[in-house]
């Protein structure tokens, strides 16, 4: 998965665990914030649609991804890297378990 869509899927996940939606993400991965709203990606400038269900857009990669969020776990899908992925929220911290790269990514909402 992109890096983009891993900050999307941990942005959707910890709103919904949480009821409510913070204004940024901070990737420990790539050491930098990125202000995002329900429905924008500001650092990517492209809209996403579907955050509260289990079905997102992102427009500026014109992929789906499928989010099951259950409790504190998610899990899903990314159609455009054919990846699964699974993960836990911990009050404001996200580990995102990317199948496609074999790696766990933080991020804090």
């Amino acid at each position: 998965m992109q890096e983009t869509i891993r900050r999307a899927v941990a942005y959707a996940a910890s709103g919904r665990v949480l009821g409510k939606f913070g204004n940024s993400v901070y990737s420990y991965h790539t050491a930098s914030h990125t202000s995002m709203s329900p429905s924008y990606d500001y650092d990517a400038g492209a809209h996403i649609s579907g955050m509260d269900s289990e079905n997102l857009y992102h427009y500026g990669h014109g992929t789906h991804i499928q989010l099951t969020v259950t409790g504190e776990q998610f899990s899903g899908y990314d159609y455009e890297s054919g990846s699964h992925f699974t993960g836990q929220v911990s009050g404001n911290n996200v580990q995102l378990y990317d199948y496609g790269t074999g790696r766990h990514y933080n991020y804090l909402v």
